[in-house]
């Protein structure tokens, strides 16, 4: 089986203040579209920050990876929630993906299945798991929760081959050992959210 997977736009961003409640903290989650090639080494692209290592970042999770067809989904949540004030479309790299991508969703990417790019291979590793700071970039309470139940997560990229990326580019799926997908790692983390 093999897939195909585009790319709608590459997203960076560098760490800044947060206020999160009482508490201000650094994060890099806001991410913008950039034009053009950019640059993929062992620890991610080119002018993109973490702030936080210990669950962004590194080797095994140097690209973050979001389906553009879960958008849909987050500007209903807020919509629902009253906080946004009018319909508008959230733009790529809120959820604070490097790559915002049209392909298969998370039941159909496994742990180990490669991304080969016309210039670099990308290896999927594991789900992103919701966190504080994407609670209150997203402005209400329940965000990670309504992450764990509709178990739109988006997935991290290790880079097996170094080389660039660009928006517009198609990657060809190769499967790797099918044994893990992404939904399934993700729903064993967060079954009690579900609940």
């Amino acid at each position: 089986m093999t897939t195909t997977i585009t790319v709608r736009q590459v997203n960076i961003g560098s760490a800044r203040r947060l206020k999160v409640g009482e508490r201000s903290v650094l994060t890099a989650i806001g991410k913008a579209s950039v034009t053009g090639s950019v640059a993929v080494g062992p620890l991610g692209l080119a002018g993109d920050e973490q702030a936080d290592l210990s669950v962004h970042g590194g080797l095994g999770k140097a690209v973050y990876a979001y389906p553009a067809s879960h958008y849909a989904f987050w500007q209903t949540q807020r919509s629902e929630r009253g906080v946004s004030l009018f319909d508008e479309a959230l733009p790529p790299g809120f959820l604070g993906e490097n790559l915002t991508i049209d392909g298969p969703l998370e039941h159909d990417v496994f742990v180990g299945d490669e991304w080969h790019f016309p210039d670099c291979v990308l290896r999927v590793t594991a789900p992103r798991e919701p966190c504080f700071k994407f609670t209150a970039v997203m402005g209400f309470a329940q965000a990670g929760r309504a992450m764990a139940v509709a178990g739109c997560c988006g997935y991290y990229l290790a880079v097996d081959r170094p080389g660039t990326i660009a928006a517009g580019q198609t990657a060809t799926l190769v499967p790797g050992q099918r044994g893990l997908s992404i939904a399934q790692a993700f729903a064993g983390k967060f079954a009690k959210h579900a609940r």
